[in-house]
Protein backbone atom coordinates (compact mmCIF):
# COMPACT_ATOMS: atom_id res chain seq x y z
CA UNK A 1 0.00 0.00 0.00
CA UNK A 2 1.55 3.44 -1.14
CA UNK A 3 0.32 7.25 -0.44
CA UNK A 4 -2.05 7.51 -2.99
CA UNK A 5 -5.00 10.03 -3.74
CA UNK A 6 -7.84 8.86 -6.44
CA UNK A 7 -9.63 11.21 -8.81
CA UNK A 8 -13.30 11.99 -7.12
CA UNK A 9 -16.17 10.80 -8.42
CA UNK A 10 -18.51 11.63 -10.21
CA UNK A 11 -16.72 14.37 -11.64
CA UNK A 12 -17.88 16.95 -13.00
CA UNK A 13 -20.49 16.63 -9.84
CA UNK A 14 -23.12 18.85 -8.17
CA UNK A 15 -23.40 19.14 -5.52
CA UNK A 16 -21.84 16.26 -3.76
CA UNK A 17 -18.58 13.90 -4.89
CA UNK A 18 -16.60 11.31 -3.32
CA UNK A 19 -13.08 11.13 -2.56
CA UNK A 20 -10.61 8.37 -2.33
CA UNK A 21 -6.92 8.00 -0.73
CA UNK A 22 -4.26 5.18 0.91
CA UNK A 23 -2.25 5.73 3.42
CA UNK A 24 0.56 2.92 3.81
CA UNK A 25 1.16 4.04 7.53
CA UNK A 26 0.16 6.08 10.27
CA UNK A 27 0.54 9.39 9.54
CA UNK A 28 -0.66 13.05 9.47
CA UNK A 29 -3.42 13.48 7.31
CA UNK A 30 -4.56 16.72 5.70
CA UNK A 31 -7.33 16.62 2.74
CA UNK A 32 -8.00 20.41 1.90
CA UNK A 33 -10.35 22.26 -1.15
CA UNK A 34 -9.07 24.92 -3.00
CA UNK A 35 -10.20 27.46 -5.44
CA UNK A 36 -8.91 28.55 -8.74
CA UNK A 37 -6.94 31.62 -6.55
CA UNK A 38 -5.32 28.72 -4.40
CA UNK A 39 -7.50 29.82 -1.75
CA UNK A 40 -8.66 27.21 0.89
CA UNK A 41 -12.06 26.63 1.21
CA UNK A 42 -12.51 23.58 3.11
CA UNK A 43 -10.77 21.21 5.20
CA UNK A 44 -12.11 17.72 4.38
CA UNK A 45 -9.77 15.97 6.89
CA UNK A 46 -6.86 17.41 9.13
CA UNK A 47 -6.15 14.22 11.49
CA UNK A 48 -3.32 11.25 12.75
CA UNK A 49 -4.53 8.30 10.92
CA UNK A 50 -3.57 4.74 10.34
CA UNK A 51 -2.97 2.58 7.17
CA UNK A 52 -5.40 1.90 5.42
CA UNK A 53 -7.93 2.87 2.15
CA UNK A 54 -10.11 5.75 3.23
CA UNK A 55 -13.13 7.67 1.75
CA UNK A 56 -14.65 11.27 1.88
CA UNK A 57 -17.21 13.14 0.58
CA UNK A 58 -17.41 16.88 -0.46
CA UNK A 59 -20.59 18.98 -1.15
CA UNK A 60 -19.99 22.06 -3.03
CA UNK A 61 -24.09 23.30 -2.69
CA UNK A 62 -22.56 26.50 -1.01
CA UNK A 63 -19.94 27.16 -3.98
CA UNK A 64 -20.08 28.43 -7.64
CA UNK A 65 -19.54 26.77 -10.52
CA UNK A 66 -16.11 25.86 -11.43
CA UNK A 67 -12.74 24.12 -11.20
CA UNK A 68 -11.51 23.82 -8.00
CA UNK A 69 -8.41 21.44 -6.54
CA UNK A 70 -8.39 19.09 -3.69
CA UNK A 71 -4.76 18.40 -2.11
CA UNK A 72 -3.58 14.92 0.22
CA UNK A 73 -0.77 15.91 2.32
CA UNK A 74 0.44 12.94 4.40
CA UNK A 75 4.14 13.14 5.96
CA UNK A 76 6.44 13.80 2.49
CA UNK A 77 3.79 12.70 -0.31
CA UNK A 78 1.84 15.85 -1.60
CA UNK A 79 -0.87 15.51 -4.46
CA UNK A 80 -3.42 17.58 -5.82
CA UNK A 81 -6.19 16.54 -8.25
CA UNK A 82 -8.79 18.82 -10.02
CA UNK A 83 -12.61 18.90 -9.99
CA UNK A 84 -14.84 20.48 -11.71
CA UNK A 85 -18.65 21.58 -9.90
CA UNK A 86 -21.54 22.22 -12.80
CA UNK A 87 -24.88 23.57 -11.34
Amino acid sequence: LDFSLSQNYPNPFNPNTSIRYSVPKTSRVSLKVYDMLGREIETLTDSEQTAGEYQTGFNALRFPSGVYFYRLSAGDFVETKKMVVGK
